[in-house]
């Protein structure tokens, strides 16, 4: 499935000159698939209300949340004085979408048995908002991916809550974990699954020079 590019407030703009990469996000699976793409980063999570707004589309919900995670971090640094490097703060935001609702991070455990029981034998889509700020603006664009559940029995749904994997996870599952064994089919980007589309990422960096 398409990635989606939405207008960046400042418009379209590059930089070739050299930036400071910060991920505004505590994940450590983004910052191993950042890694993994070459890129030399710090880490500097953000702390904003991530609850939907009534009625919020789930497009527009991750991406204004990767786009305040980004602009909250922005303001923190450079508010702290000079820096050594200009600063490229990277935000993102995941959630797992099916029949309209929003599936963030399970409450409890009988939360995420709930949206397990939602996904078995069906395809969801997960959805990842992407924000890069700089002083020269901000631009943001989101990815959607397609994913195929197998059905799943009340004992694996059991089984798989009892072992902890899904409680930090949208949509209560883990693609690179034991739930990988239920998912016969993707369309579209895997590591959007995980919580980062490493092509459009690297495409919103090289907009702006940040180095690998």
């Amino acid at each position: 499935m398409p990635s989606i590019s939405l207008t960046g407030h400042s418009g379209a703009w590059a930089c070739h000159n050299s930036f400071m990469l910060v991920l505004a996000s505590a994940s450590p699976r983004r910052s191993e698939l950042l890694t993994q793409a070459g890129y030399q980063f710090r880490v500097h999570p953000a702390h904003i209300n991530e609850d939907p707004l009534p009625g919020e589309d789930p497009i527009a919900y991750v991406t204004r949340l990767a786009q305040e995670k980004a602009e909250a971090v922005f303001r923190e640094l450079t508010a702290a004085g000079p820096q050594p490097k200009k600063i490229a703060v990277l935000g993102a935001d995941t959630t797992v979408t099916i029949d309209g609702a929003i599936l963030a991070k399970p409450t409890d455990a009988g939360d995420a048995a709930r949206m397990l029981r939602l996904l078995s034998g069906r395809t969801h889509r997960v959805i990842t908002g992407v924000a890069l700020v700089t002083a020269l603006g901000t631009e943001v664009a989101a990815e959607v991916t397609a994913v195929r559940f197998l059905t799943l029995s009340d004992a694996e749904i059991a089984e798989y809550v009892a072992c902890g994997e899904p409680m930090d996870k949208a949509g209560a599952y883990a693609i690179q974990g034991r739930a990988a064994r239920w998912i016969p089919r993707i369309e579209g980007c895997y590591f959007n699954v995980m919580g980062l589309p490493l092509a459009l990422v690297s495409s919103l960096l090289e907009t702006c020079g940040c180095p690998q």
